[in-house]
């Protein structure tokens, strides 16, 4: 039998393996605030706070990465 997964847990999942990405390759990190079903809070952190290139790291790598694996996202924000 298959285990399930809540889409909480799905995003959770993917917001640590960007994570794991993002602080070996820059240095930086990203964290799950929430997950409403529609819009994604993130916090990013370490190399990436303050950053003049955060805007992409959120909008083009971990924005673009959620909505590849959930296309029914509205928005994705950093708090």
């Amino acid at each position: 039998m298959s285990e399930q997964f809540t889409d909480q847990e799905k995003m959770q999942g993917l917001i640590d393996e960007l994570d794991a990405y993002i602080n070996h390759y820059h240095g930086g990190s990203v964290s799950l605030e929430s997950f409403d079903g529609k819009v994604v809070r993130v916090k990013l952190g370490g190399a990436c706070e303050g950053c003049p290139l955060s805007p992409n790291t959120l909008h083009g790598w971990v924005e673009g990465t959620i909505r590849q694996f959930f296309p029914d996202i509205e928005k994705v924000e950093e708090i």
